[in-house]
């Protein structure tokens, strides 16, 4: 019989279709895997290059003389524009704000073939501490309401270029789904007196059907109520709202979380598209005790159709329960020595 779940969070419905549910290894898309060149001439983000892209805003190493392991660049194609200000018209119904915004591109490494889920933990730590700062610094400008993170991998997860990337899109305004997610996180603590997040992994971790790792200082888990198979979620333990909070030594640990929950998708469904984004309390809300960011990756292995769109309701094939199983038989560190040799 399929069942009707709520996300805690968001108060969501998402169906979850077990009359025709699928087992997770049938998630499995086998794919030719195109044989792609460490360094191609052509791609502006590939070394050599530099001069094709706007200058560079950060880098690491920031010494300028030694070859560069991460860059961020403003985004040549923006969607927001830094040089205007964020004016706002009201005229009836018509509402609008100048394009104003922030859209830079992280580029995570000069290697044109190399993945997240295939990188040495120090390196993807690398990545995550450039996140920070740049966070960091866009939340000092207070024209800015909501910074998202996030990274697009793959055709049908919206990247434009092969070369490994993320993003990062501050705007003037906050989205009515985000602003929806801290007012239920308010109404909750007021209601409870606690993080309705702090909650959810305390019972998370004492049931563990939906637990796929815990490290010292990070939890993933398949959400009760996915919204689409394997949508995988990574939370710190340590309650707070804000990732721009993280301190050194969970970075650490959250890079190694990171590593080891995207090769356990790359080995255990051969590589799939995927997005993954960062929700985040704004900077202004940094300390506020309702709220808990967090990570999200999902999966593009199912389409969005009618159903969807017309109900705002997702349907999920696969239970969150055999999501984590799965996922929790993947032996990353052995399937990860075996890929690194096998591209040497």
């Amino acid at each position: 019989m399929s069942e009707l779940r709520q996300n805690f969070a968001t108060k969501e419905w998402v169906v979850i279709a077990t009359e025709r549910a699928r087992r997770p290894e049938e998630m499995v898309r086998h794919r030719e895997r195109k044989q792609v060149s460490s360094l191609v001439a052509t791609c502006p983000f590939c070394p050599g290059n530099e001069k094709l892209t706007p200058p560079e805003i950060l880098r690491s190493p920031a010494i300028t003389d030694v070859p560069w392991h991460v860059r961020v660049i403003p985004n040549k194609f923006a969607a927001l524009s830094r040089d205007v200000e964020p004016t706002r018209t009201v005229h009836r119904s018509c509402r609008s704000v100048n394009g104003f915004g922030v859209h830079d591109v992280i580029i995570e490494t000069p290697d044109h073939a190399q993945v997240l889920a295939l990188m040495p933990d120090s390196y993807v730590e690398e990545i995550l501490h450039i996140y920070k700062t740049r966070y960091n610094e866009i939340s000092l400008d207070p024209r800015i309401s909501h910074i998202t993170i996030f990274k697009n991998h793959g055709i049908d997860a919206g990247t434009s270029l092969e070369h490994p990337h993320s993003q990062m899109i501050a705007t003037p305004v906050t989205s009515l789904q985000v602003r929806e997610r801290f007012q239920h996180a308010l109404r909750y603590f007021d209601d409870f007196g606690e993080c309705m997040f702090c909650q959810m992994l305390e019972e998370e971790l004492q049931q563990q059907v939906r637990i796929i790792t815990v490290s010292e200082h990070f939890v993933a888990l398949e959400p009760y109520a996915s919204p689409a198979p394997f949508c995988t979620h990574i939370y710190p333990r340590r309650h707070m709202a804000s990732f721009g909070d993280v301190g050194a030594v969970e970075m650490t640990d959250l890079a190694y979380m990171l590593r080891s929950m995207l090769a356990k998708l790359y080995h255990g469904l051969a590589d799939p598209d995927f997005n993954f984004t960062i929700r985040s309390a704004a900077a202004e809300s940094a300390g506020v005790k309702y709220f808990h960011w967090y990570l999200s990756v999902i999966p593009r292995l199912t389409r969005v159709a009618g159903f969807e769109l017309g109900s705002g309701m997702f349907i999920n094939t696969v239970l969150p329960e055999a999501a984590a199983e799965f996922l929790r038989k993947v032996d990353v560190e052995r399937l990860n020595g075996t890929a690194v040799a096998a591209t040497s």
